[in-house]
């Protein structure tokens, strides 16, 4: 059932995350940090990038979050004969009516899950990137805009790699976080075990806010307030992170400003109007794990990209006091 509380104020924000939090956890067990990430992309407007092994519940977590929001989702299947029209939508001409008429494809939904990304071709993967860019998809000339709130939920698998199209690192950076499931922890694994009867557990998932909910959740969240000292330790992290070692392309403006929009959305489900230090080094790892792209030599030395997040942090001293 969907509630009618105020989510445009800090407590009625608070509260209506964690509700969506814990509606969300009826389909993924012990995971919460990861669906607290999933709904914090979802109100700064951005998509969501997740990278795991087979079976963690990369597809369960993005239909229960399309059955938390009542709004429309799709799910398309990348495959490598998977084409750009199937994305966008195509023009066919309507022979009774003497006319063309637009087509809509699987975009032209809030939430559109596409699973396993990089088995689809580079021009496919292009066409939907477009779209999560731009807001809108042009066919024959014609601009159509897709509806309001739009999130892409894509999953890539890090291993079984024939057959794939790693995805650029400019196209990366279209994703605001990239994060991974992972595996539930014993008592989380147990429970999923007792409950083995159940076959879809994100159909145990009802909506509890609908698109209009959201849109206002995020007005609250683009009005957090970010104090001097907090922009200046973002811009702090991003020169570090490219004056790093180990680094060869470090943390761009765009995505600074990812940081700064994720912790503002951090903030406001901690029930606060502003932004903390601790705020933006938690969101780091997911922040920055797909945007900063190591040097050859330190790839070669399987140096981690985790490990290189983290030196960056401890290098920049956060500011204190209130922010």
């Amino acid at each position: 059932m969907i509630s009618q509380g105020d989510p445009g104020n800090g407590d009625g924000f608070a509260t209506r995350f964690e509700q969506m939090v814990g509606n969300i956890e009826q389909g993924v067990l012990g995971k919460t940090h990861v669906v607290r990430l999933t709904l914090t992309c979802l109100v700064a407007g951005g998509h969501l990038l997740l990278e795991d092994f087979p079976g963690t519940g990369k597809t369960m977590l993005a239909r229960a979050l399309a059955n938390t929001m009542s709004g429309s989702h799709a799910r398309i299947q990348f495959t490598p004969d998977l084409l750009p029209s199937d994305v966008t939508g195509v023009t066919v001409f309507d022979q009774h009516a003497s006319r063309f008429d637009f087509h809509p494809g699987a975009v032209f939904h809030n939430l559109l899950l596409a699973d396993e990304i990089n088995r689809a071709s580079p021009k496919t993967q292009s066409a939907l990137l477009e779209v999560m860019e731009e807001g809108h998809v042009t066919v024959d000339g014609v601009t159509h805009s897709v509806p309001q709130p739009f999130m892409v939920i894509a999953t890539q698998n890090p291993i079984e790699q024939a057959g794939t199209y790693r995805l650029p690192e400019a196209q990366l950076d279209r994703f605001l976080i990239k994060t991974s499931v992972g595996y539930p922890d014993a008592e989380s694994t147990e429970a999923l075990l007792r409950s083995s009867q159940v076959r879809d557990r994100a159909s145990l998932v009802s909506p509890v806010v609908d698109g209009a909910t959201v849109t206002r959740m995020a007005a609250h969240a683009d009005a957090i307030h970010v104090d001097d000292a907090i922009i200046t330790y973002v811009r702090r992290l991003a020169e570090a992170s490219r004056e790093h070692p180990d680094v060869r392309v470090g943390l761009s403006p765009r995505g600074a400003l990812a940081l700064v929009r994720v912790a503002k959305v951090w903030a406001a489900a901690d029930g606060r109007g502003h932004v903390v230090p601790q705020d933006v080094a938690s969101l780091c790892e997911p922040v920055l794990n797909h945007r900063l792209i190591l040097r050859p030599e330190a790839a070669f030395s399987d140096v981690q990209v985790e490990s290189v997040i983290a030196d960056v942090v401890a290098s920049v001293s956060a500011p204190t006091g209130r922010s």
